[in-house]
């Protein structure tokens, strides 16, 4: 299972210079909890950074600062963790578990973004694989005691 095959291609991206509250507009407006800093380069857009509604919390409110004077890259985290969109969903799985990330940026082969996958996406995704699961099983027994009675 790639993840390029379940990831969010409906990324919302942000220019470093932009607001910070302009970021949490956009969050809201788009029912989101990140938005991605990204780079041109000769078309393709490079992930550079990711702003988390938790990073709006930890880094401007809870230190009192005014989100309409800072900007973006003030409170980007760089060196933005990234999968490839060939990536298999347990491999993105470990990774997330493994630095600790709820949302990551999917790629392509030229590092240019073409998705997001979230904790919340890969949870409802193997969530309806477990129902499936069940609903196969069951109608096996159902139909075993049909055959036989």
């Amino acid at each position: 299972m790639k993840i390029g095959e379940y990831c969010n291609r409906d990324v919302i991206i942000i220019n470093g210079d932009e607001s910070v509250k302009f970021a949490a507009e956009l969050m809201r407006t788009h029912h989101v909890g990140d938005v991605v800093l990204v780079e041109e380069h000769e078309g393709d857009r490079i992930p550079i950074g990711i702003v988390t509604d938790r990073d709006l919390v930890l880094e401007v409110m809870a230190l009192g600062l005014n989100a309409n004077e800072l900007i973006v890259r003030d409170i980007v985290t760089r060196s933005v963790l990234v999968v490839y969109e060939e990536d298999s969903l347990f491999d993105c799985l470990e990774l997330m578990r493994n630095k600790g990330v709820r949302r990551l940026p999917v790629v392509n082969e030229d590092n240019s973004l073409i998705g997001i996958i979230s904790m919340d996406d890969i949870t409802a995704l193997l969530a309806g694989m477990l129902y499936n699961v069940v609903r196969t099983v069951d109608h096996q027994q159902k139909n075993e005691i049909k055959q036989r009675p």
